[in-house]
C-alpha cells in the first residue's frame, strides 16, 4: 500500500511539472523602464494596464538626463522614457550609443515666464531675457523666441544653442544664458525667463496658466520618446508597452494628471525624423 501511495505521489509530481511547463507561456514578462520622477503617476497607470497584458513593468526613476541612456546601453534597464528626440539624437551621437526610439509620447512645452509682463508682446526694447545655457535647451529657447517674433535665427539653424546664430534682434534684447535650474530664480531680475516644463512645474508653476508664451505641440524636435537598444526595437513586449502608452485611455489619464501642462503627442516616428 505504501508502495502504491509512493507511485501515485511521483505521478502527481511529474504531472504537476508537466502542466507547469505547458502553462509557461502565461508567465509574466518583466520589463525595467527608466523614467524621470515627474512621470511616475503616468507610468504607474501604464504598469497597471501592462499587468493585464502579462507584463510586469518596473519603473526605475532617475534624477538626471545622463544616466538613463547609459543605463539603457549597459543593459541595466530595458527602455527609457524621459527625453526629447532632439536630446536623444544628440546624446547617442556624442556618446556613440546604439539606441533607437520606438514610440512618441508627449511634449512638455517650454515656456516664457515673466513677473513683470502679462503678454510677450509687452516686453520692451533692451530687455533682458534669461534662457537655459545647455546647448540643446538654449537652441530650443531661441526657436521659441523666434516663433514669438522676437528674434530671427540663421537659415540653417541646427537646433544647438549659440547666441551668434541670432541674425536679427530688432528689440535689442539681451539674452542671458543661465543654468536651467536657475531660470525660475532669476525672474525678479529679468524681463522674462525661458523655463523648461519640468523645471517650471518643480518651481510651483503651471505652464498652461503661468507662461506668457508657450511652445505648441507642433515643435516636433521636442516631442518625447520611448527609447530602447537598437537590437530590441522590434521586441514584441516593448511594442506592447508603447501601444498601451499611445492609447486614448492613457492620453485621457495624462490630461487628467497634468491638466494641459504636458500634451499627449502620438505621431509616427517618421514625422520627427526617425
Amino acid at each position: 500500500m505504501k508502495k502504491y501511495s509512493l507511485i501515485v505521489l511521483v505521478i502527481g509530481v511529474l504531472l504537476s511539472a508537466f502542466l507547469s511547463g505547458c502553462s509557461g507561456g502565461s508567465k509574466e514578462e518583466k520589463v525595467k523602464m527608466g523614467i524621470s520622477g515627474s512621470d511616475s503617476d503616468v507610468w504607474k497607470y501604464i504598469a497597471e494596464k501592462a499587468k493585464k497584458e502579462g507584463i510586469d513593468l518596473e519603473t526605475v526613476e532617475f534624477s538626471d538626463y545622463v544616466r538613463p541612456n547609459q543605463a539603457l546601453a549597459d543593459g541595466d534597464i530595458d527602455a527609457n522614457s524621459f527625453q526629447t528626440i532632439s536630446y536623444f539624437n544628440s546624446f547617442k551621437k556624442e556618446h556613440k550609443l546604439d539606441l533607437a526610439p520606438i514610440a512618441t509620447t508627449v511634449i512638455a512645452p517650454m515656456g516664457v515666464y515673466s513677473e513683470k509682463y502679462k503678454d510677450i508682446k509687452d516686453i520692451p526694447d533692451g530687455a533682458t531675457i534669461a534662457l537655459p545655457n545647455e546647448a540643446t535647451n538654449m537652441g530650443r529657447g531661441l526657436l521659441l523666441l523666434q516663433s514669438a517674433g522676437l528674434i530671427k535665427l540663421e537659415k540653417n539653424f541646427d537646433g544647438n544653442g549659440d547666441l551668434k546664430k541670432v541674425i536679427e534682434n530688432k528689440k535689442h534684447l539681451k539674452l542671458k544664458p543661465v543654468v536651467a535650474g536657475q531660470t525660475p530664480r532669476v525672474l525678479p531680475d529679468v524681463a522674462a525667463s525661458i523655463i523648461n516644463n519640468g523645471v517650471a512645474v518643480d518651481a510651483g508653476m503651471n505652464p498652461k496658466k503661468d507662461a506668457i508664451y508657450l511652445e505648441s505641440k507642433t515643435a516636433k524636435p521636442y516631442i518625447n520618446i520611448i527609447a530602447v537598444r537598437t537590437e530590441d526595437k522590434n521586441n514584441k513586449t516593448l511594442k506592447k508597452i508603447a501601444k498601451i502608452y499611445q492609447s486614448k485611455a492613457t492620453a485621457k489619464k495624462i490630461n487628467e494628471i497634468y491638466k494641459g501642462a504636458t500634451i499627449p503627442t502620438f505621431v509616427p516616428l517618421s514625422e520627427i525624423g526617425e
